[in-house]
Parts: structure tokens; C-alpha cells; sequence
């Protein structure tokens, strides 16, 4: 369990991990619930970030209706480039979505302490993050309002849509995932809503908390079932993590183009996708941390272990990249070596060296511990990260379409502003219930940090954090054994 402990005489070296002290700077319950639900009050600086969230929503809101007017060609399509920025922005939205499902469920199943304090956001963020995506079918259609095709229903038309379409799977993967996800998010908060519900003083919003907490009393029987539930839950959702994901990846790993036909795709995606959105955990938290003064909750140890996590998918994506250029050489399939030698060294190159050293290069640095710990430098990181992943997906779909097996099929594509509009808006949709999130519903689980606190003794006593970092709380026991009837 990675946690925070007095540093070593000279503070030279950082905090030393501590199984018996998690947060040290957190005395009692009361504080956890007084300063993690004094985030929930608005404040000029939130409702001004929620302004310029809503703008950008709008703004993109504002082209999908001039493009619906218009047709797909306003977006930039162009034969041999019908997949565009549209499907790029949706794959690399449901890659920010996995963090949320690996660190609320995966490590929660292996029990890594340093998810406690972060494991709300990304869930949270895996919500939006898969709502953002599930958009994105629907912008690429050419008549958007024929989205319910796509959803398996029986009608009168017997009208069925097609197994074989990559559209039909995406939409079970998001609709799939999103259920999890918010069933996953909701139980988890069920705690701390009643929290928020005691402290409540306006009698309508304590009405409303007192419904989402469904009656919860804090009672020894509520909490083994609540435990057993939420195991349950990341038990189930573990496997979305590689399902979900590899079910995205076979929109290309499927199809017959130079550059997609691989095995590789599935554990690719799914490496890129929780690197991603590790990027995203950091953009969110730190600023959360700063902003709340949560430093003594989310601890540099906390930010040290995810920023680990974050080397490791780092290096397994490099290692996928280099897979891919390996099969190319060694298949002796002319279009193969074509195509990757067109995408490093030709057309796509400014935008490969950028999916390179955004993914590959800049995250060696985390071999510091320094920078590990270093905030400012993990914020730098994180957006470098998600824009290295974008452009990881912009380089596996364009340059794949753009230069097929025949020369008459090659060509270019040119983004236009209805592209950058909606991917501006895809940012501002995500942002803005975000925001709305974090003033609504505390940013952090008040009830499993406690469960890292100390109980308050009936009688005061030796401070026992000290003891048991010291190791003197086992020598007290064999010395000085607890009293039994009343008596030695």
C-alpha cells in the first residue's frame, strides 16, 4: 500500500510508504467529512471554468447543425478518407474511459492503496468520458436522426440492423460499458450520500440525498452487503477493461487495409487505452488538488505509484508500436513496409514523430523518482499524453486510408474547422458535467478514507501511528499484554 510517513531525518529522501499511516495529516472522521464536502460549494473560478465548458459544448453543438445542413462533406470527407476525425476522437474517448475501470475495480480487486484517494474522479471521468464517446456514432452517420437503427429492437418493420457492422458492435461496447460504469459509480457513493444526507440542512436536496442513499443507516448488516455488491461489481467490470476496448479495435483489426490487418490490435488498444486515461487522471487531479487543497488526501506517493502505472502501459505501448513495424518487415508484404515506412518517413510523418515522442519518449522521464513527485511535471506529462494518444489514433486511421494497396486509391486529408469545432465540443461536453459532478457529489469516497484512520479510543493513549511506524506497538503487546477479566 503505497501511503505517506514522516520523512528521514535531513529530509533528503521522500516519505517512506507506511502500511500503519495512510494519510497522517487526517486526525479524525470529522474532518474528512468537513473538508471534503466543503468542495461542494460553488465558487467564482468553477463557475467561470463551467462557463467556458458550456461555450465550447456550443460551439460544437452549433457546427453538428450547419453540418447536418450541410452534409458530411463540410467535415473534410473525401474519398479515399471517409473515416476521419470523427472516428479517431470516439476511439481515443473510450481509451480515456478505461483508467476509471482499472483503478476502481482492477486495483481495487489486488487492493493497492494508493486508489483511495483517486479512484472517484476516475470513475466519475470514466462516465463522461464514455457518454463523450457514444456521440461520436452518431456525428459520423449521414442522417444522425436513423441512429435507432443501430439498436437491436424488435418492430413492425422486422427491420433488424447488421451483426456484421462495426457500428453494431460499437454500440453494444458503450452501452454495455456505460451501464457498469454508472451502476459501478452509484453503488460506490451510496456511503457518502448518506453523509451528505445527515449534514444537509435545506429539506428538499436532504429529501433527494435521502432517496439516492436509499435509506442507508450505517448499519453492520448494510455494509457487508454493500461490500459483497461492490466486489461483485469490479469482479464484473474487470473484464470490460479487455473487452471493451478489443471490441473497438476490431472496427480496424477487421477490415482489409494495409496497417490494420493484425492480431496486434486488440492488446494495443487496450494497453493505449489505460495510458490515456492515467493522462487524463493526472490533468483532472492535479489541478483538483491544488485547487481544493486536497494535498494531504492525495498524497505524492498516491501521484508517485499512478505515475509507475503510467510508465508501465508507456512502455507497453512502445513495445506494440515496434510489433507493428517488426511484423511489417519480417511479412514481406510489399503494401505492409509501404505503408509504415509512408507513415514514419513520408506523408504522416510530422504527425507519427508526434504520437512518438509524446508516448514513447517524454514518459521515460518517470525513471525519476524526482519527477515522479513532481506535480507541475506530471500535469506537463499528462497533456502531452493525451495528445500523443490522439495522434496515435489520427496515425492509425488516416495514413491507413489514405494509401490503400493501389496507387489510384492514394490521396490526402485536410482537416476543416467543422473537425476542430467538434472536437472543441466533444471537450466541452465532457468538461462541463464534470463540473457539474464535483459540486453536486464529493470528489473522493469520505467513507473508504476513513476506513485508513485511526478509530477514536474511549481513553486517550500513546500516540499509536508513531508506535506502529517504530514497530513499538508489537514490542508494547509482548511487554505489556491487554488486560483480560480485569485483571493481569
Amino acid at each position: 500500500m503505497a501511503t505517506t510517513a514522516a520523512p528521514l531525518p535531513g529530509g533528503q529522501r521522500p516519505n517512506i510508504p507506511s502500511a500503519a499511516v495512510h494519510f497522517p495529516a487526517i486526525r479524525d472522521y470529522e474532518q474528512v467529512d468537513r473538508e471534503i464536502a466543503g468542495t461542494l460549494g460553488p465558487s467564482l473560478g468553477w463557475f467561470a471554468a463551467l462557463g467556458v465548458a458550456i461555450v465550447c459544448m456550443l460551439i460544437g453543438a452549433l457546427t453538428w447543425t450547419y453540418q447536418i445542413h450541410e452534409g458530411l462533406g463540410a467535415a473534410g470527407y473525401q474519398p479515399p478518407v471517409m473515416w476521419a476525425v470523427y472516428i479517431v476522437t470516439f476511439v481515443f474517448w473510450v481509451g480515456i474511459g478505461h483508467a476509471g475501470t482499472l483503478i476502481s475495480a482492477i486495483l481495487y480487486l489486488f487492493r493497492a492503496g494508493f486508489r483511495t484517494s483517486i479512484y472517484r474522479v476516475s470513475e466519475a471521468m470514466t462516465v463522461f468520458a464514455v457518454m463523450t464517446a457514444g456521440l461520436f456514432p452518431i456525428l459520423h452517420l449521414g442522417r444522425p436522426w436513423k441512429f435507432f437503427y443501430l439498436i437491436p429492437y424488435p418492430n413492425w418493420r422486422l427491420i433488424w440492423p447488421n451483426p456484421k457492422s462495426p457500428l453494431v458492435w460499437d454500440v453494444f461496447a458503450i452501452l454495455t460499458y456505460l451501464t457498469i460504469s454508472a451502476t459501478f459509480l452509484y453503488v460506490g457513493l451510496i456511503p457518502d450520500l448518506a453523509i451528505l444526507r445527515d449534514r444537509e440542512k435545506n429539506p428538499v436536496r436532504r429529501q433527494i440525498l435521502a432517496q439516492m442513499s436509499l435509506g442507508w443507516r450505517n448499519s453492520d448488516r448494510e455494509w457487508r452487503h454493500f461490500t459483497r455488491a461492490y466486489l461483485f461489481l469490479a469482479a464484473f467490470a474487470t473484464p470490460l477493461v479487455l473487452s471493451v476496448h478489443s471490441v473497438v479495435s476490431f472496427d480496424f483489426a477487421m477490415a482489409l487495409a494495409p496497417g490494420w490487418h493484425a492480431t496486434v490490435f486488440p492488446p494495443y488498444f487496450v494497453a493505449g487505452a489505460i495510458f490515456s486515461g492515467i493522462g487524463m487522471v493526472f490533468t483532472i487531479v492535479i489541478p483538483l488538488r491544488k485547487v481544493f487543497h486536497l494535498e494531504h488526501y492525495i498524497t505524492l506517493n498516491d501521484l508517485d505509484a499512478a505515475a509507475k502505472l503510467c510508465l508501465f502501459t508507456s512502455t507497453v505501448v512502445g513495445l506494440a508500436y515496434v510489433t507493428e513495424f517488426q511484423i511489417a518487415w519480417v511479412s514481406g508484404n510489399r503494401f505492409e513496409q509501404d505503408y509504415f515506412w509512408n507513415r514514419v518517413f513520408g506523408q504522416w510523418a510530422w504527425a507519427a514523430w508526434i504520437m512518438l515522442i509524446c508516448n514513447c519518449v517524454i514518459p521515460l522521464s518517470l525513471w525519476s523518482q524526482k519527477l515522479r513527485r513532481n506535480t507541475k511535471w506530471l500535469f506537463f506529462l499528462s497533456l502531452t499524453t493525451n495528445l500523443g494518444m490522439w495522434f496515435e489514433r489520427f496515425v492509425i486511421v488516416e495514413p491507413s486510408l489514405s494509401h490503400e494497396f493501389e496507387p489510384w486509391q492514394w490521396g490526402g486529408y485536410r482537416p476543416t474547422w467543422v473537425d476542430y469545432c467538434i472536437l472543441l465540443g466533444s471537450f466541452g461536453w465532457f468538461f462541463m458535467w464534470f463540473l457539474l459532478f464535483i459540486k453536486q457529489l464529493p470528489v473522493m469516497a469520505m467513507s473508504e478514507i476513513k476506513e485508513t484512520i485511526l478509530p477514536r479510543m474511549r481513553h486517550p493513549h500513546v500516540d499509536e501511528s508513531q508506535e506502529l511506524e517504530q514497530g513499538g506497538y508489537a514490542n508494547q503487546m509482548m511487554n505489556d499484554p491487554p488486560l483480560l477479566g480485569g485483571s493481569h
